[in-house]
């Protein structure tokens, strides 16, 4: 199961990698000017779609950052305590079998996500929604989840995304025990994704008002 993981990530970084030797070689883009947000998508907000090395950059950072390897590493704490899937026991061993596990879903489904919407053109960024009132700026952090903006600035349903999210559960079906080698067990661990990447998406809109209250007190 481990060395299947190893391939499996080693397999993403290469083509991290083709990916960033290719937007070196395709030269900068012209610039785009800012274009307004759709009436659903936040007052007073700007959107300047990415250029390639952006997105490229984009990628990288959510896939290969920190962050990436905190939240697999959250993922794979709640997966022990719940002794999911149980065949790996709860001992060092079992830890390190589901932080690989994690991880190696976060990064197929990163680069699935990348390549995606690269070719339609969506912008997956989670951006504020520039609206006022808790539960206007609540609905907009959901919608997010669900919701990507093309080059326009529209927002439509964020196929690369939610398809990307799909794809990474059921692929990792592949090294799991059979405890959670099953159908349900991979829609279970889409429906997590989903519901992570939603809550997160809140988080992300009121974080600054909460950093702002909490360097005043």
């Amino acid at each position: 199961m481990t060395k299947t993981i190893i391939i499996t990530m080693a397999a993403a970084v290469l083509t991290a990698a083709g990916a960033a030797r290719a937007e070196n070689s395709a030269g900068a883009e012209p610039g785009f000017e800012p274009v307004p947000l759709a009436a659903d998508s936040g007052r007073g907000v700007e959107f300047t779609p990415m250029t390639r090395s952006e997105r490229l950059r984009h990628y990288l950072t959510g896939t290969f950052g920190a962050g990436a390897l905190a939240g697999a590493g959250l993922h794979a704490a709640a997966d022990q305590l719940k002794d999911s899937p149980t065949e790996w026991g709860q001992n060092a061993t079992g830890f390190a079998d589901r932080l690989g596990n994690a991880y190696a879903q976060h990064i197929i489904r990163g680069t699935l996500e990348y390549g995606m919407s690269t070719a339609l053109h969506e912008d997956d960024r989670n951006l504020p929604s520039g609206e006022t009132g808790f539960w206007n700026r609540t609905k907009y952090a959901i919608s997010s989840t669900f919701l990507a903006r093309r080059d326009n600035g529209q927002r439509t349903f964020a196929l690369a995304r939610m398809s990307s999210a799909a794809s990474a559960a059921f692929i990792t079906r592949a090294w799991q025990p059979a405890s959670t080698s099953g159908a349900s067990s991979a829609a279970s661990s889409f429906g997590f994704a989903v519901a992570l990447n939603t809550g997160m998406n809140v988080v992300r809109e009121f974080w600054p008002d909460l950093k702002r209250h909490f360097q005043r007190n």
